[in-house]
């Protein structure tokens, strides 16, 4: 009997043991909506089922844990650009479809973009050239006149702010000063001559008061698109950093304030990443050169695959209170494909420098797939600093147009007026992903991952609920816990997808 009771109570520690061993202490439940966007057809689509790991990932799990005590950059907005191209496309659709759009990129179940961006007179993406200011030496503006803007540019507008429940940000950037104000005296390249600078100056004044008196508010400057100029191609003009640091602080800058427009946010440089370093050297010089900048405008043409995180850091640390916004980027020359969604997730889209970069840059530019372009770029800039991203043309036609120059282009929406269709890429939705859950006022919050293979940025919203952005490029699905503080959540990712995971507790 002894030896019974003895054999018992041995099995019964045996079992105890065991069971502690095996036993999982219990999990705080994380709450978090999860949406993907994916090559296997997903389109913001929110999940609420995943898939379980493969043993051997359990013994090494994947993580994603936050840490909101950790914060960075506060976020100014993501967006499009309004354009005279895609303003005059949505004029030739139907009403349904316009609305349909810009519910799609401004309603409240929409995109909800926060910052935006449009042209001052003409640019490439313009049916034609024209200027604000036509008439020669008029150097006090008597003739100024956004006539132009009328039928097309300032109802699209217009009809966004009516859609917009918060409302948004415009940056305004002209692509050149009237020619006649130039050495040149053409569209096309050439420089400010230095008699013309109070009179450019004025013109902005100018600008910004005739879109007050429509309404419309604009936020935020940049001196010129691409100082650097664009191959002497579309409309263009030059600037030095010095030129154009002396053009804000001696003229700019002094008349903005003095017309009241103080609070206009001036963006300097407004050109490629990898050219930050020479351009807030000398913005961000000394206290008087920085005075009148509020920040710098930077695209992504340089190469869309490699975002600089160096140059990002370094035009950060050179002023960490000034934004750092990407105001330009998109597919170019390329051609849009019609209604394919899965041609936006191969290796087969180009950029200007596939064909024309010098030896020494082609592999900056890369065949790679149109949305593993937006969301590596945009959760690389968010990774490094920059505080707002604005896209391109918001519509384009078939053909990538209009354009007055024949530089074709992608846009996330894709219409063909002719018979009045809506094509919604995966860059729409890609965009989205960005837009509408990381709001104007969040904080970029710390996100530490162990896989490698995922990229992972992470911001706090004004209302407390955090946004994380996962991006799978690869091929396999992936697995991850998503840990914030002692609560978790375990979330698969398909394959070549992107998720947004949104916490509200």
């Amino acid at each position: 009997m002894k030896n019974i009771k003895t054999y018992s109570f041995l099995m019964l520690s045996i079992i105890t043991i065991a069971a502690c061993k095996t036993e999982k202490p219990t999990q705080l439940k994380l709450k978090a909506d999860v949406f993907e966007t994916s090559e296997s057809g997903n389109k913001l689509t929110q999940l609420t089922e995943f898939k379980t790991a493969e043993q051997d990932t359990l013994i090494n799990p994947s993580e994603i844990v936050l840490s909101p005590e950790k914060e960075y950059q506060t976020i100014t907005g993501f967006g499009g650009s309004f354009t005279e191209s895609s303003a005059y496309l949505l004029n030739k659709l139907s009403k349904e479809n316009r609305n349909k759009i810009i519910q799609a990129y401004f309603g409240n179940d929409g995109a909800r973009y926060s910052l935006t961006r449009t042209h001052i007179s003409s640019c490439d993406f313009s049916l034609s050239n024209y200027t604000y200011a036509p008439v020669a030496d008029d150097m006090t503006m008597e003739h100024f006149s956004i006539q132009e803007d009328q039928d097309d540019l300032i109802p699209m507008i217009k009809d966004a702010m009516k859609a917009s429940e918060d409302g948004f940000k415009i940056i305004a950037s002209p692509w050149t000063a009237p020619p006649w104000m130039k050495d040149n005296k053409e569209w096309v390249g050439g420089k400010l001559l230095p008699k013309y600078n109070d009179a450019y100056s004025l013109f902005f004044s100018k600008y910004i008061d005739a879109y007050k008196a429509e309404g419309i508010d604009i936020w935020g400057i940049t001196v010129v698109n691409e100082p650097h100029g664009n191959g002497n191609n579309w409309e263009s003009m030059h600037f030095s950093p010095k030129e154009m640091t002396d053009l804000v602080q001696n003229h700019l800058g002094p008349k903005l304030e003095a017309d009241g427009k103080g609070d206009v946010k001036i963006l300097g440089y407004d050109q490629n990443r990898a050219g930050i370093k020479e351009w807030v050297d000398e913005m961000y010089k000394d206290e008087a050169s920085s005075k009148y900048y509020d920040g710098i405008a930077i695209h992504w043409y340089e190469s869309t695959y490699d975002f600089f995180p160096e140059a990002l850091q370094y035009g950060h640390n050179k002023a960490p209170d000034k934004y750092l916004i990407e105001t330009e980027g998109c597919v170019d020359s390329q051609v849009p494909v019609w209604k394919d969604d899965a041609w936006y997730w191969k290796k087969e889209a180009t950029d200007w420098g596939w064909d024309w970069a010098s030896e020494e840059d082609k592999h900056l530019h890369p065949k790679y797939a149109p949305v593993n372009r937006y969301a590596r770029d945009i959760i690389g800039c968010l990774n490094n600093w920059v505080d707002g991203w604005v896209d391109w043309n918001m519509v384009l036609d078939r053909q990538g147009g209009p354009n007055w120059f024949k530089n074709w282009c992608v846009a996330p929406v894709i219409v063909d007026p002719d018979a009045d269709e809506v094509y919604m890429t995966p860059l729409y939705y890609t965009m989205a992903h960005f837009s509408k859950y990381i709001r104007p006022g969040a904080k970029v919050i710390d996100a530490n991952k162990t896989d490698k293979e995922l990229m992972v940025t992470a911001a706090k919203n004004p209302d407390g609920s955090i946004a994380v952005v996962v991006f799978n490029e690869g091929k396999t699905e992936k697995h991850f816990s998503l840990k914030l503080g002692e609560k978790i959540k375990n979330i698969s990712i398909n394959p070549q997808a992107i998720q947004t995971i949104v916490i509200t507790n």
